[in-house]
């Protein structure tokens, strides 16, 4: 470990400045705009159509008409802020000390919260319209449609336009809870270094989730998980009655607007029943706990680790497993496996890698993580940091499916219709990283060494941190949220238990969970976005079933392109029911679930012939 820590500080010690980093390592924005004067450009005509938009004569509506006239121009400013909030935002990832950029990002920022709240009153002045009036316009202009029937399911639940307009000027303080919780995680939370095995490690919150919690050494990932629990039960009552007050008033919105409860509020704009969602979870907790329980087992096996505890989930199956994998291969690994998907799919992959779509780079002042940033009718742009590991090409071939999707979309639908619920929003994606998954076991069936690390990738990566993780949060969620919406006041002690008893649950007697994996809710923002945490498991699900259809060999290439052009134009259940899979029934929950107990077995089999 002592050698891990020490080649991680060499090379952030030796990152080349931004501007030393080769060209071809960076993303080329000049697609955008050419120079930052057309950027600021746009923003003076974003501007000019911010006075349109607010006029008098804009903002009467008489007619069908006078609602598409309205909607032509909103696009309009909505497409330049798309196209602008890229070009700035995205680009101040790529080096935090640079000053430009990061004025430029401000300048953004600052210019569009000035604008937003002037142009706020078109979608609510819309909302109050008459519904002969609205009708009248998706008659007149089938392109709006999607969105106007968005806008007349939401009439029922629209305020007047007095409390309307306050509620939006009261956004900023209504936002305090996520910006506050934020704040806590990144800015006020500092941790003590920790000591394992007589030698002491610095510790930060992104540290232990990045690098200390995957540690190998057993003794080493405890005692990190130690130290990082007792900070955060520092900060316990603080965090707790910042998520409450969230709740709380997401529960008196829920009430002010009529929802019966404050699940059908939230799942309004996913446009997903309270039905499907619970179904959804139980179905989870019921089916893909015990195979996870055996998954569990099986880590305690290959690692010789005396009784799993919560801190040993994330230690991975193929701890010694290393091999290097450049761009060039990276490249090809992903035109390979996505040829599945048709020649249109794969000329754009191939488009993206010629034009540039793509911020491998590692230099000083690039912020950690990654990104897919869609600005509408442009192509996708993605900033991750390559280290030549072959975990980054199923990140790659992620980022991959969010722009094909996104992409797509927008090629095909108006700014107002091309994002889809965030039901299905993951579904591309982590169909995308399965492909890669079957393509890289059926070019090596002969070495089993790096057909479990695969296998071991999907089950941890794809399958562990996107299904499971984000899965627990739901049910963790779901119980606050059932508690709030029956009248009840619950504590920071009752946050602990009900995300203590939703792990053992889950978990049963095969994993320790004690008072340290009971702070777990306090580690994601995830809480602060309604229900989201839920929609990975939902998207995974049904690129489960697309992936097996396509590993079948089913006709579904072109359906599924049109999924992807079709945006947010239709529901989930309508967007999976094109290529043939039904999200109502919970039957294809089930089936998804099974093929996690197929990958299981598979890792279990390849453990037992590599001894």
């Amino acid at each position: 470990m002592t050698q891990v820590l020490e080649t991680t500080e060499k090379q952030v010690q030796s990152l080349p400045n931004r501007k030393d980093v080769p060209q071809h390592l960076t993303w080329d924005m000049t697609a955008l705009y050419a120079t930052p004067e057309d950027f600021y450009a746009d923003l003076d005509k974003a501007s000019e159509l911010t006075d349109e938009l607010t006029s008098e004569s804009m903002l009467t509506l008489t007619d069908g008409n006078s609602i598409i006239r309205l909607l032509q121009t909103y696009e309009s400013y909505l497409t330049i802020l798309s196209k602008a909030g890229t070009y700035a935002g995205a680009q101040s990832a790529v080096d935090m000390s640079d000053s430009e950029l990061q004025i430029r990002a401000r300048d953004f920022d600052s210019k569009v919260a000035q604008l937003n709240s002037q142009t706020a009153i078109v979608e609510q002045t819309l909302k109050q319209a008459d519904e002969l009036l609205i009708k009248q316009a998706m008659v007149d202009n089938d392109k709006y449609r999607p969105f106007l029937s968005d806008l007349l399911a939401q009439k029922p639940y629209t305020l007047s336009l007095e409390l309307e307009t306050a509620l939006i000027s009261l956004s900023p303080v209504l936002d305090l809870p996520y910006q506050n919780y934020e704040q806590c995680k990144l800015a006020d939370m500092s941790f003590d270094d920790f000591e394992a095995k007589g030698q002491t490690y610095p510790l930060s919150f992104s540290t232990f989730e990045n690098e200390y919690e995957t540690a190998v050494d057993t003794e080493f990932r405890r005692n990190a998980f130690k130290a990082f629990s007792k900070r955060l039960r520092e900060s316990q009552h603080t965090i707790a009655s910042n998520y409450l007050t969230q709740v709380k008033k997401e529960k008196i919105m829920a009430d002010m607007r009529g929802y019966d409860s404050v699940f059908d509020y939230l799942l309004h704009d996913q446009k997903v029943s309270r039905e499907v969602y619970d179904e959804h979870i139980d179905t989870i907790m019921q089916h893909l706990a015990p195979p996870m329980r055996r998954y569990a087992k099986l880590l305690q096996q290959a690692n010789g680790i005396d009784k799993m505890t919560f801190a040993d989930l994330k230690v991975p199956l193929d701890a010694n497993f290393v091999t290097q994998v450049s761009i060039d291969e990276a490249k090809q690994y992903c035109l390979d496996a996505l040829s599945l998907l048709g020649a249109d799919y794969t000329d754009m992959v191939q488009r993206s890698f010629d034009e540039r779509w793509y911020d491998f780079a590692q230099n000083k002042g690039k912020i950690t993580g990654g990104f897919c940033a869609s600005p509408y009718g442009e192509h996708s742009y993605v900033l991750m940091s390559w280290t030549q590991n072959l975990g980054d090409v199923f990140t790659l071939i992620h980022e991959i499916g969010h722009a094909g999707h996104l992409y797509n979309a927008g090629q095909y639908q108006n700014y107002l219709s091309y994002e889809p619920s965030l039901y299905f929003i993951e579904a591309p994606s982590t169909c995308n990283e399965l492909l890669l998954g079957h393509h890289l076991l059926q070019q090596n069936t002969d070495d089993k060494a790096f057909q479990r690390y695969v296998v071991s990738s999907l089950l941890s990566n794809t399958y562990y941190h996107n299904f499971v993780t984000h899965y627990l949060e739901a049910h963790f969620q779901r119980e606050v949220y059932r508690a709030v919406d029956a009248g009840k006041n619950l504590s920071t002690d009752d946050l602990h238990q009900l995300m203590q008893s939703t792990l053992q649950q889950f978990w049963g007697e095969e994993v320790e969970i004690d008072e340290d994996a009971a702070l777990t809710w306090m580690r994601q923002p995830h809480y602060y976005l309604g229900l989201y945490s839920y929609t990975y498991s939902a998207g995974l699900s049904i690129a489960t079933q697309l992936f097996k259809k396509l590993r079948k060999g089913e006709d579904v290439i072109e359906d599924w392109l049109e999924v992807l052009r079709a945006g947010g134009t239709k529901t989930p259940a309508e967007l999976a029911q094109m290529i043939g899979v039904d999200i109502t029934d919970n039957a294809t929950l089930i089936d998804s679930i099974s093929f996690i107990e197929e990958l299981i077995d598979q890792a279990v089999g390849l453990t037992e012939q590599l001894k």
